[in-house]
């Protein structure tokens, strides 16, 4: 415990040892120690004390060829001293690293190894000066105002992207100030939007060879499948890249003050990291059994998109059917498929599936930005993340096929 005191009237028997020439001058804090007890006016302490106090002083010039301290003395005074400060803390700050700072040197690494990634802590005052700095008027969202105002603070990195992509090309910078998903997961990765359309585009490639190469001359009339298809596979691939993309944690979490039946459950799925194989960072390590929980986890709402968005598509697709159908009728005219078998298919392989692929690509895209020639020349990352997803569509297009006849689908 360190008190800092101004103006404490105080009776003080100190017996002062000075510390050697030359660690005085290679030091510009040595500390004094006192063997005697302190006795402050009013009885707050007694001579009881567990440890004695230590002294801090500074030595302030050379004096006939030695260091000399601020003050010296041995013997009682009673005198007032102004801006001393007392450490009980009974061997804590002693060169050797013993004592309640040495248990702190675990939480100094990681924010220093963060501050290397992410940059230094601003506070509000600093946030507010490099809003002020840049000319923006636009006030910052509010989980970042909270977090600067409180002593959890915003790394500079990510409040210089964000004012950077705040000020983006409608509908970029709108999105950025309105939508916290897509910020935070730009923030912490700022390809996220060009694995977005990586994804779409290939997928939209992909799927429209595939059906006009199955469907041959039929492609038009039954174009309203391939619509429902397309519209799906649109949603789908956007959920696909976002849930498993690394995204910033600013602030504190809000999960462990909540209140419910699932508190729980959410404050345990908010601690799991966004992918498997997402890197550690200081302040956000992950074990081996969140890792393996994640994968479950993104199974979960992999299934749950991928048949929330089974049903609507593959509805708007039999709705389409039908009245097309209740015009005008065709010996050459398919099945209309089960609704429900068809969506309870999309969720069962994005799932299993589409999970495991993906969290694969994840992986194998974090090694790759990681490397050396990656971070020298950023194409290399970009060209790597084209292949592999255009690998990784064509054979899971060519797979759900296979899952689709099995399972009866058309």
């Amino acid at each position: 415990m360190s008190l800092s005191s101004s103006h404490l009237s105080t009776t003080v028997v100190v017996v002062v040892v000075v510390e050697p020439r030359d660690q005085c001058r290679r030091a510009s804090v040595p500390t004094f120690e006192s063997t005697s007890s302190i006795c402050f006016r009013g009885g707050l302490w007694s001579s009881e004390l567990p440890s004695p106090p230590k002294l801090r002083t500074r030595c302030v010039g050379i004096s006939g060829g030695r260091s000399v301290p601020e003050w010296t003395y041995t013997g009682s005074k009673d005198e007032t001293f102004s801006d001393f400060e007392l450490d009980f803390n009974g061997g804590g700050d002693d060169d050797d690293g013993n004592g309640d700072s040495g248990s702190n040197n675990g939480d100094k690494g990681d924010d220093a190894g963060e501050e290397e990634e992410f940059g230094p802590l601003l506070k509000f005052d600093e946030v507010m000066k490099e809003t002020e700095r840049r000319g923006i008027a636009i006030a910052l969202p509010e989980d970042m105002l909270e977090a600067a105002a409180k002593p959890v603070g915003i790394r500079k990195l990510f409040l210089l992207r964000y004012l950077d992509l705040q000020g983006s090309v409608w509908p970029l910078g709108f999105l950025m100030r309105t939508c916290s998903m897509l910020r935070n997961r730009m923030l912490a990765d700022p390809s996220f939007l060009f694995k977005v359309g990586t994804e779409v585009a290939i997928d939209s490639c992909c799927a429209t060879f595939a059906e006009v190469q199955k469907r041959g001359e039929d492609f038009w009339s039954e174009f309203e499948l391939y619509a429902a298809d397309l519209l799906v596979g649109l949603v789908v691939d956007v959920a696909l890249v976002g849930l498993l993309a690394p995204y910033a944690r600013i602030g504190k979490t809000s999960v462990a003050s909540s209140t419910g039946l699932f508190k729980g459950l959410k404050r345990s799925c908010a601690a799991l990291p966004s992918s498997v194989f997402e890197a550690e960072r200081p302040g956000c390590k992950f074990s081996v059994n969140q890792r393996i929980a994640t994968f479950f986890y993104k199974g979960f709402l992999y299934g749950s998109v991928g048949f929330g968005c089974g049903l609507i598509g593959q509805g708007i697709a039999n709705l389409i059917m039908t009245a097309k159908r209740s015009i005008m009728t065709s010996d050459e005219d398919v099945p209309v498929p089960p609704l429900f078998k068809s969506a309870a298919l999309w969720g069962v392989f994005l799932g299993l599936s589409s999970n495991a692929r993906y969290q694969i690509i994840n992986g194998l895209e974090r090694v790759v930005e990681g490397s050396t020639a990656a971070k020298r020349i950023p194409v290399v990352a970009m060209s790597f993340t084209v292949g592999v997803r255009f690998a990784n569509n064509v054979y899971g297009g060519m797979q759900f096929v296979d899952w689709a006849k099995l399972s009866g689908v058309q």
